[in-house]
């Protein structure tokens, strides 16, 4: 199973868009099948089926960094659903193998980006105000590939007093780059490329080395910011 990116010269049409299960994003899995049916159940259109399961997954689990693993179980579409927690990654997994599970052509991506409104506890914990390899999905929609961020749910949002991003494909849905106070929130400073597979072994050498110790010891951290 290859990790190649999907560069800027590779076709882009609907035909060519991935479609298909792997062994991470396994949209075939009865659980990512039954969570994706539950999420668009009653829709009448494909807007509004990709509003309703983007809606799912950012609310659905709730988003936690602590919960950054080096177990590759914990990355497996089919396991995530179950999950009550977990971070960016894991949650755009599930988008991008639900949306499969329905027909609409999905796939990963990612970039490193500079989060200005952390929490002191997890600035203490990573050193570092830049998260590389946020992820988030891009689904291909009315001919063309939209980029959607479901990690953050509604909850935290309203705790770091950011508007909750929705998405139903007509535009891109990324974080965004102020609060609601004019103070600045998510700065997007490298772009790491579009995958048709999680390219989890590349992800987890750049964050041990940029986060040392961080998701490999067993401290357990009472940070109210991510608190269910």
């Amino acid at each position: 199973m290859g990790h190649d990116p999907v560069g800027a010269s590779s076709p882009r049409g609907a035909g060519t868009a991935p479609r298909g299960a792997d062994r991470v994003i396994d949209a075939e899995h009865p659980d990512i099948r039954a969570f994706a049916e539950r999420a668009v159940a009653g829709t009448t259109t494909d807007r509004e089926r990709i509003s309703r399961l983007f809606t799912a997954v950012r609310d659905g689990i709730r988003y936690d960094p602590y919960q950054l693993s080096y177990d590759p179980q914990d990355y497996v579409a089919s396991n995530v659903v179950s999950r009550g927690a977990t971070y960016c990654i894991p949650k755009a997994v599930l988008l991008t193998a639900a949306a499969r599970s329905l027909g609409i052509p999905a796939r990963l991506g990612f970039s490193d980006v500079k989060n200005h409104l952390q929490s002191p506890k997890l600035a203490e914990r990573m050193r570092t105000d830049v998260f590389v390899f946020h992820g988030y999905s891009e689904l291909y929609f009315q001919g063309a590939w939209r980029k959607a961020t479901p990690a953050f749910n509604a909850e935290l949002c309203e705790r770091f007093g950011v508007p909750p991003l929705s998405f139903d494909g007509s535009a891109d849905a990324l974080l965004h780059p102020f609060a609601a106070d004019g103070s600045a929130y998510m700065e997007y400073i490298r772009d790491r490329g579009v995958y048709t597979d999680l390219p989890l072994g590349m992800i987890l050498e750049a964050f041990a080395r940029a986060y040392p110790g961080f998701g490999t010891d067993p401290l357990t951290v009472d940070d109210p910011a991510f608190s269910a």
